[in-house]
């Protein structure tokens, strides 16, 4: 079935801007993403294998938790042997504070079970594989195949990409599941793989789920900024003039006394 394609006059301009911005700031995805947590110096089979774990633990929990959770792993001993003669308190302990970590724990000893009898102590190289295997979605698997293998097989959509996208008007979805569809029709090929860490890191330091700094962004002109509080950020925004206005103040009061 032919995709049918949607124009957006925008979002060629929004994400020039917005790979501006990335340009000018570090966010924590570009020094601790998951693309950043794998043993480079591992097996390739290795390699992969902590790629699949680093995304795993990714889910509801902020880069820094995660990055500091791997190195825990990698100092233990990350593999799926090891992985699957670890004890289960231990494991659990060494995941704290991931979110949802027990879940997790569980996922991870069945997922390593599923890759030694099945895939002969490698990961799933299809989307499909990757998506049969406990704990993994869509958004991981698209990531995974990116990161482990070098191949793109669509876009990942995780709460940033959703939120953004979305909050730019690029499209109008309730889900992140709809969020991809929508994108893949909308952007072309080249773009879905660097979409992921380009609106990534904007929400993490700009384009924030709360409070957003509009007034850094290079779109705070023509952004329609869907869902975004403007009561709030008007407010805020006076709220910081009359704070500026009081230190101007205090401080010509303190230079007359002198």
């Amino acid at each position: 079935m032919k995709r049918s394609v949607v124009k957006n006059v925008n979002w060629q301009k929004d994400v020039e801007n917005i790979r501006k911005m990335r340009n000018e700031v570090v966010a924590p995805v570009d020094t601790m993403g998951c693309h950043k947590l794998a043993d480079p110096l591992a097996k390739p089979e290795v390699h992969r294998f902590q790629v699949l774990v680093a995304l795993m633990l990714s889910s509801q929990t902020k880069d820094e938790v995660n990055a500091a959770a791997m190195k825990r792993l990698k100092d233990n001993g990350l593999s799926i042997e090891n992985i699957l003669e670890i004890e289960d308190e231990k494991l659990r302990n060494l995941l704290n504070p991931v979110g949802f970590y027990k879940r997790k724990t569980i996922y991870l000893k069945q997922a390593s079970q599923i890759l030694k009898d099945k895939y002969n102590g490698d990961i799933p190289d299809t989307f499909d594989g990757l998506c049969s295997l406990p704990g993994v979605g869509p958004k991981m698997a698209n990531l995974v195949m990116q990161i482990a293998w070098q191949k793109t097989t669509g876009i990942a959509v995780d709460t940033h990409v959703h939120r953004i996208s979305n909050r730019l008007g690029w499209i109008e979805t309730k889900t992140p599941e709809k969020t991809m569809e929508k994108l893949e029709i909308l952007l072309p090929k080249e773009e879905w793989q660097p979409i992921n860490h380009l609106l990534v890191g904007f929400g993490q330091m700009i384009c924030k789920p709360v409070n957003p700094k509009c007034e850094e962004c290079l779109l705070d002109g023509t952004c329609p900024k869907i869902g975004v509080n403007l009561k709030k950020k008007k407010k805020e925004k006076l709220e910081n003039v009359k704070e500026k206005r009081e230190k101007i103040e205090i401080k010509e009061e303190e230079e007359e006394n002198d």
